[in-house]
């Protein structure tokens, strides 16, 4: 991936003002875009709230050129991509990876839509509805609210304090005054001085400087627009204030006149204070029973300001006086260093790390934040000048100390490969090396499987643990665990290694996805944790979900037969959870090296180790209506219709399905019938079992509307794939079948589809088997299959906010 030398990208501005960013990275298989727009909610006019928002959907819409069915949204579906835009307070941004191929094509759209919007007042009309469903979704979200809570100390002048969000009400498509804002808003910020362009991608800087300037030609030129100065974010000479909340505090810091450098300085900041190492302010808070955590956030940087919230998680609603006296020591001691130079080198560590193992999206999104580089000397000017305003004690106190280093990033970037182990051929390297050795009473087979379906030669991998429990696990293990891991899950998020560890029933996944070097000993370290005592439990405070998203995170859970077995008995002790469950595994792109340092650490994995399959999933032939009860009045549903077999043909079949059907539902569903603006479907893998998914949430429309709507499209599908000819259907088959190919597939997909593979007992080239049958599965076996999903033959699973609406669903039990 990137070289030690390149963390800073190629960046140049084109004639016409639209400033590029260029970064080529070996390795990545997928492009990314992303466009900055320096203009965002706070440039709108203040008699129209929302105005900003409201274009950014408005692009989106389609355009002459590219249609409903051909545009941007509809294209990157279609190649398996990502797309997504964000309108912040002084920026809007659109996001876009494809496969390289694919990138040309998606930006000349990306180009098309914002060079010829569609702002008739019929479309406004109607993408206003749905910006309104956002706005009331927003208005019940707790996370949403309490942002907006937070920010009230702040002055009433500031925009800050404002409404921005965009409603019905705010948003007077009818009025002239109201379209002279939009297209003045439009033409003063859409144009090249206000754009930053940034491609990450495995091409030259050749090749991408071609594709930017290429983009370039549609975009208006234009110069950088001075924009109107927001006022002192305090009314008084106050810089500070605090918020107690149930189960916390929230702390805001304000700043004014800040040197000009890049956001990099109080990222710095917050990255010490989030610390948990010993010597820490957090450890210290810990240690004296002050506060269950600590975190520290920038919210808000624009023309030399800045915000600091540190939220606070107590134990009760005891709010201590001790800590704002701690804190103003500990920044003392930190201010103290200066330079910070051996801070300063594990955070180019970090970086560094971060860097290589990012996706091209990634990426590029740190480097149109300007956040991804090393900090500069500007850096560390604002940094001096943020610690000295939030005024730090001269005469240090505390036992501060600077943290020790993060052990999982003093391993080796890249381990020795390893020679052959005696009696093996070069056919066998990398073949369960830490299991073969005979002479030391070691079996022949391992309950880890190690896949050879990708290059074992790659700095990134991916490991899978997975224990079947014997004994019920405690309601409250998985937040245990949480906060028990949580230290050792950012250690490991630092050195490149992404740490998943949650229940599925009566199963329980451990995931490690990113840089293979340090994986063995996070392993090592992670089953040392999970041999000792967890910690109580404390009371939940985090922020609750929006419906669809709560939905979402509980869904494996609802949409298995028996997922949870009440008989089984419960543990002698919590420890006994996992030394009587049986357990498996598959590692994917481990190097030989890799594999034998692991060696020790599965060797005390906990447990029966497990090497015969589990007996397939028990298959649902019935509508099972499950409910769970969210946050917020909005009505949630998500659909999850099964595959009627395990054939490998019944899975091509679905995913071609899930492919042709994820334009035409957003558009009917979200666009047409304006339900909500939380609509989509796809492909979803459970537990090896293959599914189509449908979610919406919607403020006026109930479970049962939802139902009914999803259950009419079902209906037209076949209708659907008749419409479509030959070619363009051999061309979704043949664009789905790449997606794919190992080759393309960026390390944590691959990984997924493999254990997903490996669970529905599929062979170790299924990934190949898969893509053929994709390609080979003809018009009328499709349209079969689409009968075969309206008549549930797999079965249908349905989790949502509200009661069954009856007949034929059955409650689940």
């Amino acid at each position: 991936m990137l070289a030690a030398d390149s963390l800073h990208p190629h960046t140049e501005t084109l004639a016409n003002g639209l400033q590029v960013t260029l970064r080529h990275v070996c390795g990545l298989k997928r492009c990314a875009a992303v466009l900055r727009v320096a203009a965002g909610s706070h440039d709108a006019p203040e008699a129209w709230p929302g105005l900003a928002h409201f274009l950014e959907h408005l692009f989106f819409l389609g355009t002459e050129r590219f249609p409903t069915g051909q545009n941007l949204m509809a294209y990157v579906q279609g190649h398996g991509g990502q797309i997504n835009a964000r309108t912040s307070e002084r920026t809007t941004d659109f996001f876009l990876e494809l496969p390289p191929a694919a990138i040309a094509s998606g930006l000349e759209r990306l180009s098309d839509m914002l060079r010829h919007p569609r702002l008739d007042e019929d479309s406004q009309l109607r993408e206003r509805e749905v910006l309104h469903a956002e706005f009331i979704a927003w208005s019940q979200d707790a996370a949403a609210q309490r942002q907006v809570a937070l920010q009230d100390g702040l002055s009433a002048a500031h925009p800050l304090r404002g409404f921005h969000a965009g409603n019905r009400d705010s948003l007077a498509v009818s009025q002239p005054e109201f379209q002279t804002a939009l297209h003045g808003f439009y033409q003063r910020f859409y144009q090249g001085g206000q754009m930053t362009l940034s491609l990450v991608g495995p091409q030259s800087i050749e090749a991408l400087g071609t594709l930017a300037a290429t983009f370039a030609e549609s975009v208006p030129a234009g110069k950088k627009v001075d924009r109107q100065l927001p006022p002192p974010l305090m009314e008084t000479s106050e810089s500070s204030y605090q918020r107690a909340r149930a189960g916390g505090r929230d702390m805001l810091f304000a700043f004014e006149q800040l040197p000009a450098a890049s956001p990099q300085a109080l990222d710095f900041l917050c990255n010490w204070l989030n610390t948990h190492k010993p010597g820490s302010l957090l450890a210290l808070l810990r240690q004296r029973s002050l506060t269950d955590s600590l975190k520290a956030t920038p919210l808000y940087e624009f023309a030399g300001q800045a915000l600091l919230h540190i939220e606070l998680k107590l134990g009760n609603d005891q709010v201590p006086t001790e800590i704002q006296p701690l804190l103003r020591d500990w920044l003392g001691f930190f201010a103290a260093h200066d330079d910070w130079a051996p801070l300063r080198k594990e955070f180019n560590a970090r970086l560094q790390r971060r860097q290589e193992t990012a996706t091209a999206l990634q990426l590029a999104r740190g480097d149109s934040e300007g956040r991804d580089g090393p900090l500069s000397e500007d850096d560390l000017m604002r940094l001096r000048a943020i610690l000295t305003q939030l005024h730090p004690v001269d005469n240090v106190a505390g036992p501060w100390q600077l943290p020790p280093p993060n052990p999982f990033l003093q391993t080796a970037s890249e381990p020795p490969r390893a020679g052959l182990i005696r009696g093996q051929t070069s056919a066998h390297r990398g073949l369960r090396t830490f299991a073969q050795d005979r002479s030391r009473g070691r079996r022949e087979r391992s309950p880890m499987q190690f896949s050879q379906a990708l290059a074992d030669d790659i700095r990134e991998s991916a490991v899978y643990l997975r224990w079947r429990l014997a004994t019920q696990a405690p309601l409250d293990l998985q937040s245990r665990l949480d906060q028990h891991l949580a230290d050792l899950r950012e250690d490991a998020r630092q050195a490149g290694v992404d740490l998943v560890f949650e229940p599925c029933g009566n199963q329980w996944l451990l995931k490690m996805v990113g840089l293979q070097a340090p994986m063995p000993l996070v392993l090592e370290h992670l089953l040392t944790k999970l041999g000792q005592p967890l910690p109580p439990a404390q009371p939940d405070s985090d922020t609750p979900l929006i419906p669809i998203r709560h939905l979402l995170k509980a869904l494996p859970n609802h949409c298995q037969p028996h997922a949870q077995d009440p008989a089984l008995p419960r543990p002698d002790s919590e420890q006994g959870i996992w030394t009587s469950a049986h357990w498996d595994g598959l590692a994917i792109g481990l190097s030989a090296a890799t594999q034998t340092a692991m060696g020790p650490a599965l060797a005390r994995v906990p447990g029966i180790a497990s090497e015969d399959d589990p007996p397939a999933l028990a298959q649902s032939h019935g509508c099972v209506w499950n409910r769970l009860e969210t946050q917020g009045d909005e009505h949630a549903v998500l659909l999850f219709c099964p595959t009627p077999t395990q054939d490998l043909s019944d899975e091509a079949a679905w995913r071609l399905l899930a492919q042709l059907c994820q334009t035409p539902f957003y558009q009917r569903l979200r666009v047409e019938l304006q339900l909500g603006y939380a609509v989509f479907s796809g492909l979803k893998q459970i537990n090896g079992q293959t599914g189509l998914l449908f979610g919406a949430q919607s403020p006026s429309a109930s479970a049962a509307q939802l139902i009914a709507h999803m259950e009419q499209f079902l209906g037209e599908m076949p209708a659907l794939i008749e419409q479509i000819d030959d070619s363009s259907l051999a061309n979704q088959q043949q664009a789905l079948a790449r997606q794919l190919n190992s080759a393309v597939l960026p390390c944590a997909q691959a990984a997924e589809l493999l254990w997903q593979g490996k669970l529905a007992g599929r062979s170790s080239d299924y990934l190949q088997l898969l893509a053929d049958a994709i390609v080979q599965t003809e018009r009328e076996p499709l349209i079969n299959a689409a009968r075969r999903l309206i008549n549930a033959q797999g079965g249908r699973y349905c989790l949502s906010n509200e009661p069954s609406p009856g007949t034929p669903w059955q409650t689940a039990q």
